[in-house]
């Protein structure tokens, strides 16, 4: 298989599956521990608009970094600072100066993370290849995601919450060693346009950062309560759910590099409306919140390739792939930010929380929109390419 001959492709995957051990594992918490320790839900939707908001503000200083050291510094360095949030989620109790410092730090970490990260695999990656790489990253992160919340809703319950999320912060220690072995990328001091070029990556980000509010974070919440704020169940649903999604995301990405981008797209909005639809209609019932919950690792499965090929291949062909996901990634935060707000004001005003994940079929709607356009123009031009002679 021609798209596994990548080397540092297939260490960019390993990195995001070591990774993704801690995301699925502590990083699934993040939410639903707040609420446990205490912090109203509606404040954690606004402590999650805070750290957006901050990552809005400090993300152009990655390219200020980046000009001098290249992206792979900042990668790893990223990686690091993404992990020292979890020991301070350990230490939250309520509102106050935990919390503060929780928005600080993920806010930092992320920015610092996701910005380079995206660029970096944009930049090594390849556009014909690009479907079978993002499908083969997100097949290997859900073949992790069932051990990380298994492992850690059974420490929180019986080693306690320093120990189960000290132990996510080494993980991501480990995460960082795979980009040793791979190439740095410079970063342009001057270049001209690349924010111009970002604009479809903007707009994509923006309707992204919509439906995830609703349908990822309001939704942990919503099932944390169905089963009965127990971290073992909750576990144990996010597990199953990544057995559900393990290899579906292989079959979508050799669909899209295959030529059928615009039928992926379809195929992922389907999803992405049942799935919706029956996580509102969940919330209070734990047998059908699981079911849920199950079908959404396939949505990630069918929706991720779709969305990662679009934005990758569009950053590549710009002018900055790290300006482009500077851009990118702040109408996430634009969009992500927003939804959240909404969402806080309308569960303080006694909204129920499938309401509110109903509010993220906007995003999702928005999202098809610009994704089918992508992939519409990019299959013309494909057409548009003489195959090359035959020897």
């Amino acid at each position: 298989m021609a798209y596994f001959r990548n080397t540092t492709v297939n260490l960019l995957n390993l990195h995001y599956g070591i990774h993704s051990l801690a995301l699925t594992g502590s990083g699934s918490f993040f939410v639903v521990f707040l609420l446990k320790s205490g912090v109203p839900a509606p404040a954690v939707l606004a402590a999650f608009a805070a750290i957006l908001a901050g990552r809005f503000v400090i993300r152009p200083s990655v390219v200020v970094l980046a000009r001098r050291t290249g992206l792979k510094p900042l990668v790893i360095a990223g990686t690091l600072a993404s992990g020292v949030q979890y020991p301070l989620l350990a230490e939250v109790q309520g509102i106050g100066a935990a919390l503060l410092a929780l928005c600080v730090v993920s806010a930092v970490g992320d920015t610092l993370y996701w910005t380079t990260y995206h660029a970096y695999f944009a930049a090594l990656g390849d556009a014909e290849h690009r479907g079978h790489q993002v499908g083969a990253r997100e097949a290997v992160a859900a073949v992790v995601g069932i051990v990380g919340p298994l492992a850690t809703g059974w420490a929180l319950t019986t080693l306690g919450p320093r120990i189960a999320f000290d132990a996510s912060a080494i993980v991501m220690v480990l995460a960082a060693l795979p980009i040793l072995w791979t190439p740095n990328v410079a970063v342009r001091s001057d270049v001209s346009g690349a924010f111009r070029a970002a604009i479809p990556g903007v707009l994509l980000f923006a309707a992204d950062g919509l439906f995830a509010i609703g349908y990822v974070v309001v939704w942990q919440i919503a099932l944390f309560l169905s089963l009965g704020e127990s971290f073992a169940a909750f576990g144990g649903a996010m597990a199953l759910a990544a057995l559900a999604g393990a290899v579906s995301g292989l079959f979508l990405g050799r669909l899209i590099d295959t030529g059928h981008g615009t039928r992926a797209a379809w195929v992922a909005l389907a999803a992405l409306v049942i799935t919706t639809i029956l996580r509102a209609v969940s919330y209070g019932n734990a047998p059908l919140a699981v079911i849920a919950n199950a079908c959404g690792a396939l949505v990630v499965c069918l929706y991720v390739p779709a969305f990662g090929t679009a934005v990758y291949n569009q950053a590549k062909r710009s002018p900055c792939t790290l300006r482009f996901h500077v851009a990118a990634e702040g109408g996430w935060d634009a969009g992500g930010a927003t939804a959240a707000l909404i969402c806080a004001g309308l569960l303080a005003g006694g909204i129920p929380p499938g309401a509110c994940i109903l509010l993220s079929l906007v995003g999702a709607l928005a999202a098809f929109v610009l994704l089918r356009g992508y992939f519409v123009q990019a299959e013309a031009t494909a057409a548009r390419v003489p195959a090359p002679a035959e020897p």
